[in-house]
């Protein structure tokens, strides 16, 4: 059998603005509170569209710490898997935002490698109600990107999922910098 030859990182990530709950990859990530029951964004979006197993799975993890991740089945999702992460609340960047932000996304990977999975998806963690900075996001969910691919050769497919215009401009300003 002949050796495949590296898929190239800017062809393994893509930027899409679309409703991460239709996307058909192997898990979406959901930017979820600690505990795991839903609430409104994402993570209320992901919780209707999996529908009450989702919860009931949620219900049976007891909660998540911010920066860790855990993972359950996607239910009605096209997705056949949720990895629920639980980004920082944006206090001024002085009380460890910066590192917990990068081991959501690290601990995704984590998962994602355990898991077999080679198509992943993401929505900006932290930037909606827990106000985290949009463009400082976009750098750390890229930089940990790039390292997750890195020492994952399997991972094919890195989505990141804007949901509305001002993220989406953010996001492909510093994909076209960093990517």
């Amino acid at each position: 059998m002949p050796k495949k030859e590296p898929v190239p990182m800017n062809q393994r990530v893509r930027l899409v603005f679309e409703d991460i709950t239709t996307l058909k990859v192997d898990a979406i990530v959901n930017a979820a509170n600690n505990l795991l029951i839903g609430g409104g964004g994402v993570d209320g979006a992901i919780q209707r569209a999996a529908g009450p197993e989702l919860l009931a799975a949620c219900r049976l993890l007891g909660g998540c710490a911010t920066g860790e991740a855990k993972i359950t089945k996607g239910y009605n999702l096209p997705a056949p898997y949720v990895i629920h992460t639980v980004g920082p609340i944006w206090r001024g960047g002085d009380q460890g935002e910066p590192e917990l932000l990068a081991r959501c996304y690290r601990n995704c990977f984590k998962l994602a490698k355990k898991y077999r999975l080679i198509s992943l998806a993401f929505p900006a963690i932290s930037t909606g109600a827990y106000g985290y900075p949009k463009a400082a996001a976009a750098d750390i969910a890229i930089q940990e990107t790039k390292k997750a691919l890195k020492a994952n050769p399997k991972l094919e497919l890195v989505i990141f999922c804007c949901y509305d215009a001002a993220n989406r401009a953010i996001c492909e300003k510093a994909f076209r910098e960093r990517i």
